[in-house]
């Protein structure tokens, strides 16, 4: 019993040493997903920008032809 209880231990200690991974594992698909939906947001805020710019132009200009 004594054999058998220093073979698991042994075993134990073995497999506990080897767990350390300093090694990041990121998954790819993941990553490009990310990088998909961030580029499409930020299309799409300067898609709102622009047109948030346009509309506020084309309104102070109307607000200034009324004031002349």
């Amino acid at each position: 019993m004594k054999k058998l209880l220093v073979v698991f231990a042994i075993g134990a200690f073995a497999a506990c040493n080897s767990s350390a991974s300093t090694e990041s594992k990121v998954d790819s698909s993941a990553s490009a997903a990310k990088d998909s939906i961030t580029n499409t947001a930020d299309s799409a805020k300067t898609a709102i920008d622009s047109t948030a710019t346009a509309a506020k132009d084309s309104i102070k200009a109307k607000v200034d032809s009324v004031k002349k």
